[in-house]
């Protein structure tokens, strides 16, 4: 997002798998106005249902969620199967 660190309640987790599942069918089907729609949605979901953490925090990341002006171009480069938001270790 470019905006730092959030915190997620688990409760938004199934909204967000099915926002990067849309970017997914978005980029699928050529579809930028979709993509940039969703994105925006995934970042008012974060913003929504999120606490920002402190920029001294220095804790891994479950989720990177991409930036929301991200074409399709791009979007095409990052998807590897396991969507835009991949599970980082």
């Amino acid at each position: 997002m470019g905006e730092g660190q959030w915190q997620i309640d688990d409760s938004a987790r199934a909204a967000i798998d099915e926002l990067d599942a849309d970017t997914e069918r978005a980029v699928a089907a050529d579809d930028e106005r979709a993509l940039q729609a969703t994105l925006r949605a995934l970042h008012d979901l974060v913003r929504a249902s999120g606490d920002q953490l402190d920029d001294a925090y220095l804790g891994a990341s479950e989720l990177v969620v991409p930036p929301a002006d991200l074409s399709l171009e791009e979007a095409r480069e990052l998807l590897d199967g396991a969507g835009l938001i991949p599970d980082l270790p």
